[in-house]
């Protein structure tokens, strides 16, 4: 990250430098920088003058690699302190030095990733009111450029960028509220989504449809369900009623139905007859041993089940039931580590704070597993009531 940090640093003082001209930190010095732009795109200097600066640069970079003290900055540099670096680190200390590099690394390559998200939506039509914009600009200067003289495209480019660059640039930034409304670059690259985004309006969506129909009228409630109802059709069924219920499923406790003090004919859906591993985060309460538990997760035709691992009274166990269920999501619960995440947080009206299933390998099968089956049951149930 210093090695990045170290070389990044010619890239961002040029940056930096624009912005200062960009935003008149200096008026003489943007005030020259302006009419010396325009005067060379005018007189169809740009190019040369480009390639002067670049020639320039280089030249100072020669003299100050001899000795020379020249410093070319509009905004001045401001040096940070180098710490030392330490060699006895306790164990502590690395493991937070460790998240620290990950959590800069991640911001890095999630702001790089962004951008590169960003220009692929837009050409890959994902909001087509936008790219559709971008499409009649590109006609327009493809028809432009068959019958324009390339001087005067060139012109007319080179002077909409300084004007632009200069004045229009200056004029939003002072105001947001106009450049939120007019500046149509800004508002094209704002609206653009990127993947996480648009995972998260999908999610919104689906999560909006499990939650309980409290408040809404009924017609909505049974034409959500019975929009839902095909998506739980696909979710393995739980014991036929045909079958012969003298066979019981059973766990390292005895009989399934007797550690959860359920009826005979609850059992394990087929996906998850041996359960998924995980750990129940409850925080609702404030002792640690009653705080998180490690056990396994089942899911049953009616019911959520969760059975500690360790010995003790069955107390320990947590039975919830599907309809009572108010929301389920996707969770992860360390934010500082890449990835979505290996855990599910489901609401219920007897918690104040969402039960975490955690540390799930199997997290997406899992999730998936149980709301197909919570959407099954919550349409069955809405039905019976109409």
């Amino acid at each position: 990250m210093r090695r990045l940090k170290r070389g990044a640093k010619p890239v961002t003082n040029f940056v930096k430098n624009l912005s200062a001209l960009s935003d008149w930190y200096s008026i003489y010095t943007s005030a020259i920088a302006f009419i010396i732009y325009m005067n060379a795109v005018w007189h169809g200097w740009a190019i040369p003058m480009f390639l002067f600066l670049a020639i320039l640069r280089l030249s100072l970079n020669y003299l100050i690699a001899r000795g020379w003290r020249i410093q070319w900055s509009i905004v001045p540099e401001v040096s940070e302190p180098v710490e030392p670096p330490k060699e006895d680190l306790t164990v502590s200390e690395k493991f937070q030095l460790v998240l620290d590099v990950a959590q800069k690394a991640q911001n890095l390559f999630g702001k790089m990733a962004d951008i590169l998200e960003k220009i692929k939506n837009l050409f890959m039509w994902v909001q087509p009111e936008i790219t559709q914009k971008l499409y009649i600009v590109l006609w327009a200067a493809f028809i432009a450029s068959c019958f324009l003289p390339y001087r005067i495209i060139g012109l007319a480019m080179g002077l909409y960028a300084g004007i632009k660059f200069f004045l229009i640039d200056f004029i939003f930034k002072r105001c947001p509220r106009l450049r939120a409304k007019y500046d149509t670059p800004y508002i094209i690259w704002t609206s653009l989504p990127t993947d996480p985004q648009l995972k998260e309006r999908s999610n919104a969506t689906v999560s909006r449809r499990a939650s309980l129909y409290y408040g809404y009228p009924k017609s909505w409630m049974l034409q959500t369900a019975a929009s839902r109802s095909y998506v739980g059709s696909n979710a393995p069924a739980g014991i036929n009623k045909d079958e012969d219920t003298s066979r019981f499923h059973t766990t390292k406790r005895g009989n399934f139905h007797e550690v959860f003090n359920l009826s005979e004919n609850e059992r394990p859906l087929a996906v998850c007859e041996n359960g998924w591993r995980c750990c129940l985060i409850n925080r609702d309460r404030k002792m640690p041993t009653d705080y998180i538990r490690n056990g396994i997760l089942y899911v049953t035709e009616n019911y959520l089940c969760f059975e500690s691992s360790k010995s003790g009274s069955s107390k320990r166990n947590k039975v919830i039931k599907l309809t009572d269920i108010t929301d389920i999501q996707k969770y992860k619960v360390l934010s500082v580590l890449p990835g979505s995440g290996m855990g599910i947080a489901v609401s219920t009206p007897s918690t104040q704070k969402p039960l975490v299933f955690g540390a799930m390998v199997h997290r997406d099968e899992a999730f998936e597993t149980i709301f197909n089956q919570y959407v099954k049951i919550t349409s069955a149930s809405s039905n019976s009531e109409s």
